[in-house]
């Protein structure tokens, strides 16, 4: 026998069937629900974390030369000469931030990541200030990373370009839904393509490396194609190329997500977190470098305007940077060509999946914070914040829709935000290092790994501090100004929301002043029709054993209240009927009335109302009902000393979300308190309750 207050294993799994077990449609998309005994289970190897949280940062390097050639290209062809020095750079600059993040995973492994160094170094608006630049960053990670799979696409099948923004809003549902299965689940879906990527394209560096080096260089489609390039001054010139370089460092996406998911990964934590961080890096960096080169070879001439390509057709889309160069390497129509295109494609968009991972853990921290809902700090059936998943993705698809899925207008929007949390995250950890440093009980091991990270990070902070200004001032006026918008406002409100947590808090703070002198129990019983859920009710409250319980009905109709006294004498109610006149055909006005007169005459007493309400299966259903229950009991809610009882009565449709009827079995017809037996509804003989 299982001991007092513990349920055995077939009652519980019975319950969970019956009870708690989502929708059938919602088991087919998601899966079963885990338990959370379970959420070990979900912890992830390297190999499997690889692909979740480096998704975004491997496939900013199908973007990210584009852009970088393309804003070099505004200039002209012999801009492009300028291409191997800013690329150095963007390496450069990747170099040092995966080391930076490295020691930052060290210090604050807990998943609070930029946000977390600020708050506990620099105070409380930096630290909100770096958690909303990561929230709108995470939001339009997914809507780049979505959009550019889509463009990559439309490349290999131009006749798919009407439905731009369908697709990308096709593709983040899919994302979102993947997601909702768990980290493990979706680790699984990812893992093929990012792998078959990184592959796909290194083979096509060297293959088309080689082939330079056997002097059969690959020539791309859009080499013959002269340029209508601008006048520049000699300002303009360092502009552009500070503009190409800050269009470049969005290959830097996503580096910052693999310190606010170090809870994922499988212990060692932190050991792992910093090697997949290395191995991320190290890829990324390759495949960027890579494809900048293969891109001089191959004369890519990628426009910001098709129109601007000489020669170019502009009626039809653009072909990607990714497309042109593995058309020039393996040829147009080959099985290898459309193998790195659709491995480009699958990538982009799994990358959005770096945010679905980020925003969400991000989104958990926030809320134990107090700074954003707490519904964000609460897992799904699959042991995975899954309201943080769908805020991330419904804020993508507006931006989709309002931005039209147009890569290059995205663009100008991005990396933005992650050079904000990039910036003050390092400041962050050189003030971490050098509070260390201050100690006096610091061991000398320490001392030294302090001096380490405070070097590596004072470089990533005077580097990350110079590329924001270089963004800002590049981007600013090509739509950029427009996160620098959202992240104050986005600011603003997690600081309303943690004062409106904080006011909440001691206002409903327990003390020694606050009395509660109730002096008495009284159950009130609301009637509308003497039917099944009314008798479902009253046996209800008469179990409960309240000092009073009475029946009350608001008279709106003097022939209907008349027989409705008939009724409730001839089927010998075991409680007395009240008839509160409502001359004005209000419902809850007398009865707050008649609760206060009450109150008042006999003293201070705690009046629980029970209301009986319909549980209805089609969603049409409750158009057909007055809701009249759910209405009364709202208002009720604002009369001080009344407590609301809701009373279901499942109708037969409702079987089709709880999977029992609410009929009694035959031989039972008289509702009294239902018991759930073997997963149906039954009812115990109506005998005279006693009160």
């Amino acid at each position: 026998m299982p001991s007092a207050g513990v349920v055995s294993p077939d009652v519980s799994d019975e319950i969970r069937d019956s009870v708690e077990g989502p929708p059938r449609a919602k088991r087919i998309l998601i899966g079963d629900p885990l338990t959370s005994a379970q959420v070990e289970d979900q912890l992830l190897p390297k190999k499997m974390a690889l692909p979740i949280f480096a998704s975004d940062a491997l496939s900013s390097v199908a973007y990210a030369p584009q852009e970088l050639v393309m804003i070099l290209l505004i200039g002209g062809l012999t801009f492009l000469s300028f291409t191997p020095m800013v690329a150095a750079a963007v390496v450069l600059l990747l170099i040092v931030v995966v080391l930076s993040y490295r020691q930052l995973i060290k210090a604050y492994p807990s998943g609070g990541g930029d946000y977390e160094v600020a708050s506990k170094n620099l105070g409380e608006i930096p630290g909100v200030i770096v958690a909303a630049a990561l929230l709108v960053d995470y939001v339009l990670t997914v809507a780049v990373s979505v959009a550019s799979g889509v463009d990559n696409i439309i490349s290999a099948v131009p006749g798919l370009d009407p439905l731009r923004v369908e697709l990308a809003v096709g593709f983040v549902i899919l994302i979102i839904i993947v997601n909702l299965r768990g980290v493990r689940e979706a680790s699984l879906v990812f893992a093929i393509p990012t792998y078959v990527f990184i592959a796909s394209v290194a083979f096509m560096i060297v293959t088309g490396l080689v082939r330079t080096f056997l002097g059969d260089a690959p020539i791309a489609s859009s080499a013959e194609f002269s340029v209508q390039a601008e006048n520049l001054s000699q300002a303009a010139v360092i502009l552009l190329i500070l503009r190409a370089f800050s269009s470049g460092c969005s290959a830097l996406t996503g580096v910052e997500a693999v310190s606010n998911g170090v809870p994922a990964f499988r212990t060692p934590k932190v050991r792992n977190a910093q090697s997949t961080l290395v191995l991320m890096g190290s890829i990324a960096a390759c495949l960027f470098a890579g494809l900048t080169a293969l891109a001089l070879i191959t004369g890519v001439h990628y426009a910001e305007n098709p129109c601007d390509l000489i020669g170019f057709d502009c009626t039809n889309p653009q072909p990607s940077l990714m497309a042109q160069i593995a058309s020039a390497t393996f040829g147009g129509g080959s099985i290898l060509f459309f193998i790195v295109q659709a491995a480009t494609a699958c990538v982009l968009l799994l990358a959005a999946n770096t945010a679905f991972n980020g925003f969400p853990l991000l989104g958990s921290v926030l809320a134990r914070d107090g700074y954003a809902p707490k519904s964000l700090n609460t897992r799904g059936d699959r042991l995975v914040f899954s309201n943080g998943m769908i805020l991330l993705g419904i804020g993508a698809m507006i931006v989709l829709v309002v931005f039209q899925a147009k890569l290059t207008t995205l663009i100008q929007l991005y990396i933005i935000g992650v050079f904000v949390s990039f910036s003050l995250g390092q400041i962050g950890m050189v003030r971490h290092w050098k509070r260390i440093l201050r100690g006096s009980s610091v061991s000398a091991s320490d001392r030294r790994s302090a001096r380490v990270g405070l070097a590596i990070n004072s470089v990533g902070a005077a580097m990350t501090v110079a590329v924001l200004l270089i963004v800002t001032i590049t981007k600013f006026t090509h739509g950029a100004y427009l996160v620098f918008f959202a992240i104050p406002i986005l600011a603003f409100l997690m600081l309303g929301v943690k004062r409106y947590y904080r006011d909440v808090e001691h206002e409903i703070a327990i003390d020694d002043i606050t009395r509660f002198g109730a002096t008495g129990d009284v159950a009130i019983v609301m009637v509308s029709k003497l039917q099944k859920p009314v008798a479902k009710a009253v046996d209800y409250a008469v179990a409960a054993k309240h000092g009073k319980t009475i029946a009350v009905h608001v008279a709106v109709d003097a022939d209907a209240a008349t027989e409705l006294q008939q009724q409730w004498a001839d089927h010998l109610m075991p409680i007395p009927l009240v008839i509160l006149e409502s001359p004005y055909r209000s419902f809850a006005q007398p009865v707050t009335q008649f609760i206060k007169q009450y109150r008042a005459k006999h003293g201070s007493s705690v009046i629980t109302v029970y209301l009986p309400q319909y549980i209805v299966g089609h969603w049409w259903e409750s158009f057909l009902h007055n809701r009249r229950a759910r209405r009364l009991a709202n208002q009720l809610m604002l009369v001080h000393g009344v407590s609301i009882t809701l009373v279901p009565w499942l109708l037969d449709s409702s079987e089709l979300i709880y999977g029992r009827r609410s009929r009694p079995l035959p031989g039972q017809e008289r509702a009294g308190r239902p018991v759930v037996v073997s997963g149906r509804r039954a009812h115990r003989p109506a005998g005279p309750p006693q009160n």
